[in-house]
């Protein structure tokens, strides 16, 4: 039987309650992450994940000191689950955007329609692969060190127990969604023009030769520009979008102060 000493007693119990208020973050964060909080990954992976992040962050963040009472723990808790849920929905914003994105293209090109229901979430096939390709990347680039260098930064700009205020909170949430909807109407907009200058000719040559079936025509020449854009653009696309997501990683607040 091992017995420790008595003067370790207090040091454990501190050292456990830091990691307790570390995991508090980093689980709620971990739920909305790209690619590790996925719907269709086990719940269980997503609890190995999250103590896995938390035992390489909690030794860079300084210590939360002894267990506080009940209401401030009470209080802690909320305010840590908070902080990591705000930072995950900034993170999976870019995930709805690759999707959204996916979305206005399928429907400019008329693909809508194809494969809807493969992912967890009911989004056309394009949206399905450049979503799909966009977290393969994010990982192969090493999202999972961006990932842990942004918790441990998250500490400074949110110091452990801090609640951020409400008005700022809100601000930041809106630009946020702006800025996804923004992201994502620029990543379709290839497709969106390329729909535009497809309707104008049709509907030209419809004026032209009213007896002509122009949809017959028109139907396979939309569906092979819209797949060739998707083959040329989707690099470039998921160059833009890689670059936007760890660039939010290194300053999450960019553009609200």
């Amino acid at each position: 039987m091992i017995v420790l000493p008595p003067e370790l007693l207090p040091q454990l119990g501190e050292g456990l309650w830091h990691m307790f208020a570390v995991f508090l973050r980093v689980s709620a964060m971990v739920s909305l992450l790209p690619a590790f909080g996925e719907r269709s990954i086990p719940t269980r992976v997503k609890l190995g994940i999250a103590v896995a992040f938390t035992l390489i962050v909690a030794p860079a963040v300084q210590a939360a000191g002894t267990a506080p009472d009940l209401f401030p723990l009470a209080r802690m808790i909320v305010v840590e689950t908070l902080i990591g849920v705000v930072l995950g929905l900034g993170l999976r914003l870019f995930v709805l955007a690759l999707q959204t994105a996916g979305s206005i293209a399928a429907q400019a090109t008329s693909l809508s329609q194809i494969l809807g229901g493969a992912a967890a979430d009911p989004v056309p096939a394009m949206g399905y692969l450049l979503t799909l390709a966009g977290l393969a990347l994010a990982v192969l680039l090493g999202l999972h060190i961006r990932v842990a260098q942004f918790l441990i930064y998250s500490y400074t700009l949110f110091p452990m127990g801090l609640a951020p205020m409400a008005p700022d909170l809100s601000q930041w949430g809106v630009q946020q969604i702006t800025r996804s909807f923004g992201m994502a109407f620029a990543l379709a907009m290839p497709f969106v023009i390329a729909s535009l200058i497809y309707n104008l000719a049709l509907g030209v040559i419809n004026r032209a030769m009213p007896q002509l079936m122009v949809a017959f025509v028109g139907a396979p020449a939309i569906t092979f520009a819209g797949l060739f854009l998707l083959f040329a653009g989707t690099p470039l696309i998921l160059s833009v979008w890689s670059d936007a997501l760890f660039a939010f990683m290194v300053n999450p607040l960019e553009g609200t102060r």
